[in-house]
């Protein structure tokens, strides 16, 4: 998962398809609401944009960007709604043209970040591969509240592999997010890609066990469904406790999405999962 070249070209991937699913729409419907409360389409767009551009310059400008989000480090729950209303109130045109033009720039600069770099991030620090994989992530979680907002079903891509691999590997994150005691031992996670091959992380005879659908683990990972509602297992005490706080993204825990009633079956040892503020 280091190919930073790959990297981009999926994430780009990534961005078109969501950019094909807007860019035509009417000008009413970017106000329709999302499932992340209180955000419409026009939100969504204008927080992956804001986002971009953040990102673009922690690559770019490291020193600058630590002064520029100083304020966002210490309030990152409004600061990042905040911004996200400041673009979505920006005419559909413009908020394209100004995603478009930071997801380029973005590109760029991700492509010229020396090997070994580290870039400034809201969570841990990260190299131009572990940003270009965080930004696919987001762009596909967003595109998930955009895609339920018109009612639509998406077909799902190779792209999963990426977000699947930032949830794995943002285990102890989740744990510290919670003030919960890091597992000691390695997980095994096995779950099924959208063409059936079988991906996984972690020792083969690990006790603590993942299983099930990709689509259904990136849904958790990126807190768009209720745990109940996703084919996703656990066996391990340590495991089920995993699925019930994971999160791939930067930001403290939230509110989580509601489980829907027709479909959710209990899950033992698990509550409500919950979001962050760059999951939404």
């Amino acid at each position: 998962m280091t190919d930073l070249t790959g990297l981009l070209a999926d994430l780009a991937a990534e961005t078109a398809d969501l950019d094909a699913a807007v860019a035509a729409l009417p000008q009413q419907d970017w106000a329709r609401p999302t499932p992340a409360e209180g955000w419409t389409i026009a939100h969504q767009i204008g927080h992956l944009a804001w986002t971009d551009d953040v990102a673009a310059l922690a690559a770019t400008d490291p020193e600058q960007f630590q002064q520029s989000t100083q304020q966002a480090l210490a309030r990152f729950d409004g600061y990042v709604d905040r911004a996200a209303a400041e673009r979505g109130a920006q005419p559909p045109s413009e908020l394209l043209a100004g995603w478009r033009a930071g997801h380029a720039v973005l590109l760029t600069a991700l492509a010229s970040v020396p090997a070994g770099t580290k870039l400034p991030w809201f969570g841990p620090p990260m190299s131009a591969a572990s940003m270009a994989t965080a930004r696919l992530m987001e762009t596909w979680a967003h595109g998930q509240d955009v895609a339920d907002s018109l009612g639509r079903t998406r077909t799902p891509t190779a792209r999963l592999r990426h977000v699947a691999h930032i949830g794995v590997r943002t285990r102890d994150f989740a744990y510290l997010l919670n003030d919960r005691p890091v597992p000691a031992e390695q997980f095994r996670v096995e779950l099924s890609a959208p063409d059936g091959e079988l991906w996984t992380w972690g020792p083969p005879d690990a006790a603590q066990r993942v299983n099930g659908s990709a689509l259904d683990f990136c849904l958790l990972v990126t807190q768009r469904r209720h745990r109940g509602d996703l084919a996703v297992s656990a066996a391990g005490a340590d495991a089920v406790e995993w699925l019930s706080i994971a999160q791939a993204f930067a930001g403290p825990p939230g509110t989580g999405r509601e489980p829907d009633r027709a479909t959710s079956a209990p899950v033992a040892g698990a509550h409500v999962a919950q979001s962050g503020v760059a999951g939404r």
